[in-house]
């Protein structure tokens, strides 16, 4: 009987063991990214030597929402500071599907060639409802991700404002300082960004399709006012005749607005960034704009109307952070929000409530 059992279907062998279900390699990656970020002086050394992972590790710590990572961050941008501003910074927006990425990669691959270094700043739409990203940037932009010249990061907008990502212009500083001389932002698209993206850069081209309809129809005055060129993407085989046509309404419709600050007559161009047509034209019409801004003075000045706009722009950032993470503020901001649902007082005496909590000196409204 003893001999039967042993012999038995039923009874289980030792067998192989199973390997572990857990990616150890992963699992180290993810212990490292955990650990505090390297100090300023590391972290600029790293930049100042051209290193990626180090620029990487320091945009990482300057978009990071933890308090204990601010001050950090803040002696970072400091020793970058007197490296930065010697960049040309171009924002790049376009209507979904007019290529945005397959543009800026044969224009990046066209300016390395020319002997430029290039940081792409690709920002990435958040879901409203979970948070996250794609951040697929990089391959979309598999040639250009591979250059030794170029810096592409994709980062979050985490819901702001035009769906840029809130640190941003501090990253533009750090590429400066590691010596990318073009930094392109590119945005999640017409619509959402301008405003915010116009007011980092020093040129802002806006990219189209051809046939797409009423050509103006889509087109916002405040899109057109604010744009130093509009570029036709997709000029090639069946569309090149619609470019052209498109060309000519979009010059005939800038006629019609006033000469911007710049003195900069906005141009049109076509090109075609799978074939490579037009991409030297833009990147020559880019320095063009440069040269005629340098030589009136605009540059500058713009320059230094975008650093006193930022400065009020962080303002409001740090005092809406402090307000809500006050904690008296916190308490009895949970308490109103239930007297609003029960109609025992407005939003407007809520608000004026809140604000008397932590600005009890400054009359509220």
């Amino acid at each position: 009987m003893t001999d039967k059992k042993k012999k038995s279907a039923l009874n289980v062998s030792v067998g192989v063991a199973q390997p572990s279900s857990v990616n150890e390699r992963a699992l180290e990656q993810i212990r490292r990214s955990r650990r505090p970020p390297a100090d300023p002086d590391t972290l600029f050394s790293g930049i100042r030597s051209g290193n990626r992972t180090a620029l990487s590790q320091a945009i990482t710590l300057v978009e990071s929402a933890l308090p204990e990572h601010h001050d950090t961050a803040q002696a970072l941008i400091r020793k970058c500071l007197p490296f930065a501003g010697n960049s040309l910074r171009l924002g790049i927006t376009g209507v979904p599907g007019a290529g945005k990425s397959t543009f800026i990669e044969s224009f990046g691959n066209y300016l390395i060639h020319a002997g430029h270094k290039i940081a792409v700043l690709a920002i990435d739409p958040s879901s409203e409802r979970s948070g996250g990203s794609i951040l697929g940037d990089k391959t979309r932009m598999e040639t250009l991700a591979g250059a030794d010249n170029a810096f592409i990061r994709p980062s979050p907008s985490g819901g702001t404002l035009g769906g840029v990502a809130r640190k941003t212009r501090e990253s533009m500083i750090l590429c400066e300082a590691a010596g990318y001389d073009i930094i392109i932002v590119e945005t999640v698209g017409v619509g959402q960004s301008e405003t915010t993206v116009h007011s980092m850069v020093d040129f802002f081209m806006v990219l189209l399709i051809p046939g797409a309809g009423d050509e103006l129809q889509g087109m916002k005055r405040g899109i057109m006012e604010m744009a130093d060129a509009l570029v036709i993407n997709k000029s090639d085989g069946e569309n090149v005749e619609p470019a052209q046509r498109a060309k000519t309404e979009y010059t005939n419709a800038l006629h019609l607005f006033p000469l911007p600050p710049s003195g900069w007559a906005p141009q049109v161009i076509t090109c075609s960034a799978i074939e490579g047509t037009g991409v030297k034209e833009a990147w020559n019409m880019v320095h063009e704009y440069k040269n005629h801004v340098a030589e009136n003075g605009f540059f500058k000045q713009r320059r230094s109307e975008q650093s006193s706009f930022w400065m009020y722009q962080t303002l409001n950032e740090g005092l809406k952070l402090k307000f809500f993470n006050n904690p008296e503020v916190r308490e009895k901001l949970h308490e109103l929000e239930k007297m609003m649902v029960n109609d025992q007082i407005s939003s407007f005496a809520a608000a004026a409530e809140l604000l008397n909590r932590f600005f009890p000196e400054i009359p509220a409204g």
